[in-house]
């Protein structure tokens, strides 16, 4: 069994320990009161035997504090209090090196936390390295200077999360719409240098992916671009090929017919279109930002943003070479194809694609087998999306989330159109809804009026957050706010009026709705009779955000967090605060937002037809998926599930399993399992247990992870049940 120590590396567990820190303890006191040494080896083994319970690898913390239970129900006051004094005392020399110890952890490669932390940073790399020792002197100037003491103390205790903190010593947002269509059409400057209109379409895809790396380099979240920016610049090559092959026949003299002309003109294009989507594809995955990951990017693909008749056929060009190279994959070092966790992909279903008499029909069955393999495109449902995003006007809008799953709200402008892209979400605090019930002891009353108590702290949290951003000059970030990204403002001028008045966006987020209703009402919120509760704690948030809204002329919008790390870190606040409560908080991960608990037995359909109605109270974000096994000779059932994505759901995805074996060759799923009381990924054909020698990827919480989870993310995806 494995014990991670304060600076995050691991270690093995050793009872001795225990029997020589109770024993220090206990020959400070008076010899009359003092433990038999039987009875030290008892509660050391008591220990034991509850680290084993715990199906994971326990922190010291949690270690010492089973050993003031065990020493206190034995009757040993004295003994308690010398070693609680001991421990006390220890601590406080210990935090003047806190982050010392957690930076050198870093470097050394042995901090488990930081390589769990992210599944799609690699903790080994220098550059990664230097991305978290970074963040952890952000840590450490936020919780000493930056927030406000009661914020501290509630993100430490896992009452809320306060999200991004190794960003927050910087002014600095999370979520990107980019303005792509702007910045190519009318230009922009990268590192100085001025890059005008393209005058091919490979050329704009260079671009794009530089404005990509350029943005995930100033801001912390994800974003977003639309392939619709880049399909004005198929007709730019199709005319500079045409006239080029004119020349051609011209010196050659050959002639041609107007039909094969352009028929050659068209494979010619082609290749043009492979090659620029190839460089997204590569670019994306091989680029390393700041922040030592692959950009977070998301790819939206949305037939109905095309302006006109010519342009929705090239844009359909894009969409489908786009598919096919997903489908295809990229090779691992080993040069077998593999599934990329980025960039991630959006495919809007929409009368022109979903039915198989429809025009494009054929993007959607090309969707379906890559989502089977891939497990990319997501999809968005334009019928649906335009019911829910409604302007103030009483318009529906149909629009790509930034990053994963993160929406901005119906905005209109001065002029009284519709923006969307060039807008971004200020950051993210999510309240934990399953300390809010256990904290009111399941007693309604007590929950409405801890809910209230928890509530203030986020606003207060959110509005920490507001005030950093305020003041911040364009200079901090030019790709972003004087070059066109989501601005084009003067050099020195501050990015306040973009924080106001529903451009820019602050979420409020929330976790763990399942375990909150089956506390307080003893059922999942599956159930009828439960239901109605869990959709007024859903009403109650986005009251509060209307509130907030009113006050502050700031646009506060409710967030279906993805819990990525932090579901661990939840679950652990909630075991050390209120002990193992069984159904509730006897796991190492509380359920994501407003989700099916994932060892719910329910079939995909009643799944999305049930999470659909807390979509359309998740303004700020929500995604849904369905957990199916492998469907690549099944594509009929992918496309049911699509079909009904479009006429039940706004937003939602498949989840499959997309792995192989660096040392055996194994293609099939790699295999979660318990092993001295710790879960690890093993290939069930040789054995493998080294995570560097094998290529996996899950769905963790809106994206595809391909580094590794903590342990309680893991045990979520290791119990997830099939809704196929």
């Amino acid at each position: 069994m494995k014990v991670i120590k304060r600076n995050g590396s691991e270690v093995i567990f050793d009872i001795t320990k225990i029997i020589v820190a109770i024993s220090k303890a206990n020959d400070a006191i008076e010899e009359e009161a003092r433990l038999t040494p039987m009875q030290i080896r008892r509660i050391a083994e008591a220990v034991e035997l509850g680290c084993i319970r715990m199906n994971r690898a326990p922190e010291v913390e949690e270690i010492q504090d089973m050993v003031e239970k065990q020493i206190m129900a034995h009757g040993a006051y004295e003994v308690a209090k010398k070693y609680i004094t001991y421990r006390y005392t220890r601590n406080l020399v210990r935090r003047s090196n806190t982050t010392d110890d957690k930076i050198l952890s870093l470097i050394e490669c042995c901090n488990e936390e930081a390589k769990q932390e992210n599944a799609n940073k690699n903790p080994t790399v220098n550059s990664v390295q230097r991305d978290y020792m970074a963040g952890e002197v952000s840590r450490d100037l936020t919780s000493r200077l930056l927030l406000p003491e009661e914020i501290v103390k509630a993100h430490e205790e896992g009452i809320i999360h306060f999200h991004d903190t190794d960003y927050y010593a910087q002014h600095m947002h999370n979520c990107d719409l980019v303005n792509l269509e702007d910045m190519l059409q009318n230009g922009t400057v990268i590192s100085g240098t001025m890059i005008e209109r393209p005058h091919s379409f490979s050329t704009a895809c260079n671009i794009a992916t530089q404005i990509i790396a350029q943005v995930a380099s100033n801001q912390y979240g994800g974003q977003s671009i639309s392939l619709t920016h880049l399909a004005p610049f198929v007709q730019v090559s199709r005319e500079k090929i045409r006239a080029a092959f004119k020349r051609e026949l011209e010196i050659t003299g050959v002639e041609l017919s107007e039909e094969k002309f352009d028929e050659i003109v068209e494979l010619r294009l082609r290749d043009e279109v492979s090659r620029g989507v190839q460089t997204i594809q590569y670019q994306v995955v091989t680029l390393l930002t700041t922040n030592g990951q692959a950009p977070f990017i998301t790819v939206f693909m949305y037939l109905g943003e095309a302006k006109n008749e010519r342009e929705k056929k090239d844009l359909a060009i894009i969409i489908e070479e786009t598919l096919l190279q997903r489908y295809r994959g990229v090779k691992n070092e080993d040069g077998v194809y593999i599934t990329p966790a980025f960039p991630k992909l959006i495919y809007v279903l929409e009368e022109q694609n979903i039915h198989p008499d429809s025009p494009y029909y054929y993007l959607t069955e090309l969707s379906a087998k890559c989502t089977a393999k891939r497990m990319v495109p997501d999809y968005i449902s334009e019928k649906k999306m335009l019911e829910l995003k409604v302007d103030k006007n009483g318009d529906g809008h149909c629009y790509t989330c930034m990053g994963c799953r993160s929406f901005l709200t119906p905005y209109v402008d001065e002029n009284g159109q519709p923006k969307y892209y060039g807008r971004f979400n200020q950051g993210v605090v999510t309240i934990n809804l399953v300390d809010v019930a256990l904290s009111s002891g399941g007693n309604i009353e007590k929950f409405w009026k801890v809910f209230d108590e928890r509530l203030e702290l986020c606003h207060k949290a959110l509005m920490c957050r507001h005030e950093r951003l305020k003041g911040t000059l364009s200079d901090a970030a030019p790709i972003l706010w004087q070059h066109g990204a989501l601005a084009r403002l003067e050099k020195g001028e501050p990015i306040d009026k973009l924080l106001f008045g529903g451009y820019s966006t602050i979420s409020l987020g929330y976790a763990g709705l399942y375990e909150c209703v089956k506390y307080m009402t003893g059922k999942s919120h599956t159930d009828p009779s439960a239901t109605p509760f869990a959709l007024s704690v859903m009403q109650y948030m986005n009251d509060a955000c209307k509130k907030w809204k009113a006050e502050h002329n700031i646009d506060f919008s409710l967030y279906g967090t993805p819990l990525e790390s932090t579901t661990y870190k939840f679950a652990k606040c909630l075991q050390k605060r209120f002990g193992i409560v069984p159904g509730i908080n006897d796991k190492g991960y509380i359920t994501n937002s407003y989700h099916i608990h994932v060892t719910e037995e329910v079939d995909a359909f009643t799944k999305l037809a049930f999470e659909s109605q807390f979509q359309a109270l998740s303004p700020g974000g929500a995604i849904s998926y369905v957990e199916v096994p492998n469907m690549q000779q099944n594509l009929e059932a992918v496309l049911q599930v699509m079909k009904f994505i479009y006429d039940n759901i706004m937003y939602a995805e498949l989840n499959t399993k997309s792995d192989y074996c660096q040392c055996c060759g194994w293609d099939g799923e790699i295999v979660i399992e318990e092993e001295d009381g710790k879960l690890i990924w093993k290939c069930p054909k040789c054995g493998n247990t080294d995570q560097a020698k094998m290529n996996v990827a899950r769905r963790t919480c809106g994206y595809i992870g391909t580094q590794y989870w903590n342990q309680g993310r893991t045990q979520e995806i290791k119990e997830r049940v099939l809704h196929l």
